[in-house]
Order: C-alpha cells, then sequence, then structure tokens
C-alpha cells in the first residue's frame, strides 16, 4: 500500500487508481465495502431530533478507500448512496446532492489516503476537508434545498455537529486504519504482495 510513492497530480497516479477497477479482490473488497457501509449507515444515532445524526459508515468508507483509491472510491460512494437510500430511504426524498456528497468523500478519501500511511495529521486534514467541506458546506446547501429553512440554519448546527463530532472521527479513523495495516489487509488480501 505504502511501497510505491507517486504524486496525486501524476498521471502515473490516476493509471494505478483506475488499475484498481481491473482487480477483482478490489472489486470484491469493494461490494463488501459498501454492503458495510450501507449498514453502518442505516443505523444512525439521533442527536437532536431526524435532522441531526451521526452516522459510522465513514469508518468502513474510509478504509475501503485506503486500499482501493479516489476511483474506485468515487464508484463506491456512489452505490453507497444510491442503494442505502432504496433499501433504507427513512422516508425522504431522493436528493442528487448527497449523491455528489458521497462520491467527493469517496475521491477525498482516495486522494488522502491511497498509498500513503494513515498518519495522524493526514487523517485530520481529510477530515477536516470532508466535515467541513462536504458535510457543513454542501450539507447545508442540499439541506436547504430539501427542507426550506434557510442556509444559516442548517449551516449552524452542521457545524456544531461536525466540530463536535471531528476528534471522535478522527481518532475513529485512525484506530482502524492503523489496525488494518497493522493485520495487512491490503498487502495480503487484496493487493498479494
Amino acid at each position: 500500500m505504502c511501497e510505491q510513492k507517486l504524486s496525486v497530480f501524476s498521471a502515473d497516479y490516476w493509471r494505478t487508481a483506475r488499475r484498481e477497477l481491473n482487480n477483482p479482490r478490489v472489486l470484491a473488497f469493494s461490494g463488501l465495502v459498501c454492503a458495510m457501509a450501507i449498514v453502518l449507515e442505516s443505523l444512525p444515532i439521533y442527536l437532536l431530533g431526524p435532522s441531526l445524526k451521526i452516522y459510522f459508515s465513514f469508518l468502513a468508507v474510509s478504509l475501503g478507500c485506503m486500499c482501493y483509491g479516489p476511483v474506485v472510491g468515487m464508484m463506491a460512494g456512489a452505490i453507497i448512496d444510491t442503494v442505502g437510500f432504496l433499501l433504507a430511504g427513512y422516508g425522504e426524498p431522493y436528493f442528487p446532492g448527497y449523491l455528489i456528497t458521497a462520491m467527493l468523500s469517496g475521491l477525498l478519501y482516495g486522494v488522502m489516503l491511497y498509498r500513503q500511511k494513515p498518519t495522524l495529521p493526514r487523517i485530520i486534514v481529510t477530515r477536516l476537508i470532508i466535515n467541513y467541506g462536504s458535510n457543513v458546506l454542501l450539507g447545508s446547501v442540499w439541506k436547504a434545498m430539501l427542507y426550506g429553512k434557510g442556509y444559516l440554519y442548517y449551516f449552524t448546527s452542521g457545524l456544531v455537529k461536525n466540530t463536535t463530532m471531528l476528534p471522535i472521527e478522527v481518532f475513529l479513523t485512525w484506530v482502524v486504519l492503523n489496525a488494518a495495516i497493522r493485520q495487512g489487509l491490503d498487502r495480503k488480501f487484496i493487493h498479494k504482495r
């Protein structure tokens, strides 16, 4: 996973990430990650009513994207969002904005973690971008469009929730990713080195 250092800005990086689509082990693992994420997504913890929920699907998504990269990560994000909605929509309308957010999260996790050692600073930067960029900024736009309250209402509640959850998400992500590396998940089972 961390043996070959490639710059995200190089064509070789993106060719390598695209080639993951040809690996049957990667596709099987991405299917497992999608299933885990959908199950975790269907078991939220409600904080203050239905609009403020905590999900733990980010653990499965970050683990998968670390192993298979941004290209498969975007596809997995799209599958997780679409199938998760079809299985457990909770009576809410389907909104394509959330599909964009899920794909963007897969891209960000993949770019930040693929073929990189999951250090604490790297995980903190990844979670900051996802929490405040995807979840707060984009999520507030989508909720304002769907539910009609002002953008600032959703921005404020999202900011509080994501700021509160940031240290917990960073810690859990760091624990899960480092445990996967210690067990050789990528090296033993997916990319057979």
